[in-house]
């Protein structure tokens, strides 16, 4: 009991430390910030992933007791590795355009990329999972009593919905602010004095 406990203590502070930095992501100023933090989160994400996948190999292989461990990570892991690393890797590597110039402002677009909610929502439902294991694994919550698992269900798709809805609002408002006005292209040109 205590290995587990350990074992997922662990991966939930991994997965709430890559939910922070997932939330951090679109408030860079420069392109260099917005890089360095995508490739912290990409690293930490990717290895948070690797080594889920290698607990539950182990698994397979005989070591069944680390597998509870591992159990309510399972599916948000899946679409860290799916969907948020192909987003991350893609903002990186955008960012990284930019590496001559350092000091350059993070561009509109790739802020708004960064805050997409397929980039940010299923890291931050790990966190949430990895909390919810964390307690179970303690004791603290007894998951295994139908009423006490459907309002922790509840209330964890209360919470998802309202970081779905907080990270898809702030992405709307980040490529509002990317997308070219018409009404600034279409603007009169003054007369040329030479």
């Amino acid at each position: 009991m205590g290995t587990s406990l350990a074992l997922t203590a662990a991966i939930a502070a991994a997965a709430l430390a890559a939910a922070a930095l997932a939330d951090l992501l679109p408030r860079a100023t420069t392109a260099a910030v917005l890089r360095k933090r995508a490739t912290r989160l990409q690293l930490l994400t990717g290895g948070l992933v690797a080594v889920l996948a290698g607990i539950g190999l182990a698994g397979l292989l005989g070591y069944g007791d680390l597998v509870p461990a591992v159990l309510p990570f399972a599916a948000p892991a899946l679409a860290v590795g799916f969907v948020s690393l192909r987003r991350l890797g893609r903002v990186r590597r955008g960012a990284a355009a930019f590496a001559t110039a350092p000091h350059t402002p993070a561009p509109p677009g790739l802020r708004a990329a960064a805050a997409h909610p397929l980039l940010a929502l299923p890291i931050q439902v790990t966190a949430l999972a990895g909390v919810a294991a964390v307690l179970a694994a303690a004791g603290l919550v007894a998951l295994t009593v139908p009423a006490v698992l459907g309002v922790v269900l509840t209330a964890a798709g209360l919470v998802v919905t309202g970081i779905g809805v907080r990270d898809a609002l702030r992405h709307s408002r980040l490529a509002e602010g990317a997308v070219a006005r018409p009404e600034r292209l279409t603007r009169p040109v003054g007369v040329l004095q030479v």
